[in-house]
């Protein structure tokens, strides 16, 4: 890539589009383009919503340091001091499976003298937090704590970052002119332009693809990811419960994926959430040159995402509360939605060029899990980019052609719930 001369085009304005073009400015680029059906923040995109977990406890010791990095970032420097809010976080379980993933997670905090407090049983953590007032993954509870963690409410972290990009001389296109809906190719595979709704055609010298979980609609992605839905849950709080549930800690249990925020000062918001094997939707791939279905959200642009979630979906945040905050358990939420993860067979990111398509670079793949990364991601994705990232990343991250099916996807470890199910044809119409 020349800087002088190279135009670059970024399909996706979240976090990994984004931060990439940003980073690719620091570096001397120029003539940087950055194509979304909606102005960041998009509504319906799976970087935006009132909250993500910030935190650096990770099993696997690469993604636990960049964590790291990130987190000192999100806790320190000024670009997040009005988007990130410290709080403690407690990862329960009471299986073997959890206990061997929070037993790694552990034995990587320790080897970088970074700090975790043990919880040996709910008496205890409700001892610690009060708020807690259910009976929290029993029998058996096995967890720790960390304080060294939090939140950021992530529609302001991306609309910050969007500014930083406009202020960088970043170009954004958005609306029908913005939508793009297949790539012009050369007989070689090499790409000449991003064709849009609008009918129009952006050219450029480089593409990055950076759409999250429509990418299986504009590029063939050989089953190296698979777009999964996950519900949410939105309840309002009155002041006085605002006030009583400030101290709740980020919550996770490791066995059903159900996990939950303190409240949001300015939505007034309680949010749960599952990180769990989710919901498909097939689709047929445009891009494909096959018969195969993958799965992918819906097209079609939003104002916000729709108001719905499964009815089992809501169920399983209905469980959770009754285990966590069980006086919450039979209210009505205000909102449920369904936050679209772009899964990899691994749960590890996707930071390479495409084997078909010498000038397409692919940065997806977040899994559930990149957000939290924002500060520093894009430095990585464009050494990536320039092929100078550390063998284990260069390994990590590459893109995969050899697995064959959904099966593949046995993810890092970290999922807990039912099995993977598509969504039946009267769930569908309500996405």
């Amino acid at each position: 890539m020349n800087s002088n001369t190279s135009r670059i085009v970024i399909v996706g304005a979240g976090v990994f589009g984004l931060t990439t073009a940003l980073e690719l400015s620091k570096r001397g680029h120029r003539n940087i383009v950055v194509l979304d059906r909606h102005e960041p923040p998009v509504p319906d995109g799976s970087s935006v919503d009132i909250s993500r977990i910030i935190r650096f406890d990770y099993a696997d010791s690469i993604y636990l340091k960049l964590a790291k990095e990130a987190y000192d970032l999100w806790s320190t420097s000024h670009h997040y001091r009005k988007v990130f809010s410290k709080q403690p976080f407690i990862l329960s379980t009471t299986s073997p499976s959890g206990r061997a993933y929070i037993d790694q997670c552990l034995k990587n905090l320790s080897q970088l003298s970074l700090p975790w407090t043990q919880i040996r049983s709910s008496k205890e953590a409700k001892k610690t937090f009060p708020i807690l007032t259910g009976t929290l993954a029993s029998p058996g509870f096995y967890g720790y704590c960390n304080s060294q963690a939090g939140w950021a409410d992530a529609t302001l972290a991306i609309a910050g970052l969007r500014d930083q990009c406009i202020e960088a001389g970043i170009s954004f296109i958005s609306g029908a002119h913005g939508t793009v809906t297949e790539f012009k190719k050369e007989p070689s595979g090499r790409i000449t332009g991003a064709k849009t709704l609008s009918g129009d055609s952006v050219q450029g010298d480089l593409f990055i693809l950076a759409t999250g979980a429509w990418t299986s609609q504009l590029v063939s992605m050989h089953n190296s990811i698979l777009a999964t839905g996950q519900v949410l849950g939105f309840m309002k709080l009155t002041e006085a419960e605002m006030t009583h549930y400030k101290t709740l800690p980020i919550y996770i249990n490791f066995d059903n994926g159900w996990f939950c925020f303190p409240p949001h000062e300015e939505t007034k918001y309680l949010k749960v959430a599952v990180h769990g094997w989710g919901y498909t939707r097939s689709c047929q791939s445009a891009a494909s040159n096959t018969t195969s279905a993958v799965s992918s959200p819906p097209t079609e642009p939003r104002s916000m995402r729709a108001n719905y979630a499964p009815r089992d979906g809501v169920q399983r945040l209905r469980e959770g509360l009754r285990e966590v905050l069980p006086e919450l358990a039979g209210r009505d939420f205000e909102r449920t939605a369904v936050c679209w993860y772009t899964d990899t067979p691994t749960g590890d990111f996707i930071m390479d060029y495409h084997p078909e398509h010498e000038n397409l670079f692919l940065a997806t793949g977040g899994s559930g899990h990149a957000f939290k990364f924002l500060p520093v991601i894009g430095k990585y994705t464009v050494d990536a980019m320039a092929r100078s990232l550390p063998v284990d990343m260069q390994t990590k991250w590459r893109f995969r052609t050899e697995y064959r099916d959904e099966d593949a996807f046995k993810g890092d470890g970290s999922r807990g719930g039912p099995e993977r199910r598509e969504f039946t044809e009267t769930e569908r119409a309500n996405l």
